[in-house]
């Protein structure tokens, strides 16, 4: 076999090194951890820059890092989880997460429903609906983007400053008197427009969920039509199930 035949196997065992070297930082690291620069790692492990940043680019392809221009390269942050379920408001809620969520209000007008908005939420089309877009962060990072449509009428005296801080539900409650009571929701795989990317300071095409929810109160109105979309790399959901006899 010549030397030529053998340079293959030699640099994948050096790539596959790099990897484990660099999974264990991960494991033992936490999110968001800082990477030693690529020149004192190929010091630190006997490869060339090369073998580290192929290596690198492997990780980042599958999420593990996160490379941040003019900055370096992370291991990923930590995602918030929301858990889903069928029996309770808690998939109404604001995703639960360890950090501080506040909002950006970056659109807050009224106009009338039109059409297709005034069949959504039972109101005729001359009808003044409120349009709400918030940028969503948690701990001053922009997680997602929701956009919100309700009926006008309901909540006269809203301001921008109250879709900053604080739970939207308990405000209907507290201050108008709208108790939501069960919402049909839909969620979807997507990836980010320039609009979107930009609010969210991602790059375009980053992968996304998109989740559309229509919501009644317990007097079977529709309060509200919301279309969220949220970030696919710091964002998951969690469904705890049950089964039955008839389960499949």
């Amino acid at each position: 076999m010549t030397g030529s035949d053998k340079a293959p196997t030699r640099a994948t065992t050096k790539r596959d090194l790099v990897r484990a070297h660099l999974l264990e930082v991960i494991e033992k690291s936490g999110p968001g951890t800082s990477l030693a620069p690529e020149r004192d790692l190929a010091v630190q492990l006997g490869v060339s820059r090369p073998t580290i940043r192929a290596a690198v680019e492997e990780l980042t392809r599958s999420g593990l890092l996160v490379r941040q221009h003019g900055r370096g390269t992370f291991t990923s942050p930590h995602k918030v989880t929301q858990e889903m379920s069928g029996t309770t408001t808690n998939a109404l809620a604001v995703p639960p997460a360890e950090g501080d969520w506040t909002s950006r209000v970056v659109q807050f007008t009224v106009a009338a429903a039109g059409p297709h908005r005034a069949a959504r939420l039972g109101l005729n089309a001359q009808s003044p609906v409120l349009r709400i877009v918030r940028v969503r962060n948690v701990d001053d990072e922009p997680i997602a983007i929701e956009r919100l449509e309700l009926p006008a009428e309901l909540v006269p005296g809203l301001a921008p400053a109250d879709m900053e801080s604080g739970n939207f539900y308990q405000l209907l409650r507290e201050r108008y008197q709208i108790v939501v009571m069960d919402a049909v929701q839909t969620l979807e795989p997507a990836v980010t427009n320039p609009q979107q990317a930009d609010l969210m300071d991602v790059p375009v095409f980053s992968p996304i969920l998109q989740i559309e929810r229509t919501t009644r109160d317990t007097t079977g109105r529709t309060v509200e039509f919301a279309q969220s979309v949220y970030r696919g790399d710091r964002y998951r959901i969690t469904s705890k199930l049950r089964f039955d006899a008839a389960s499949g």
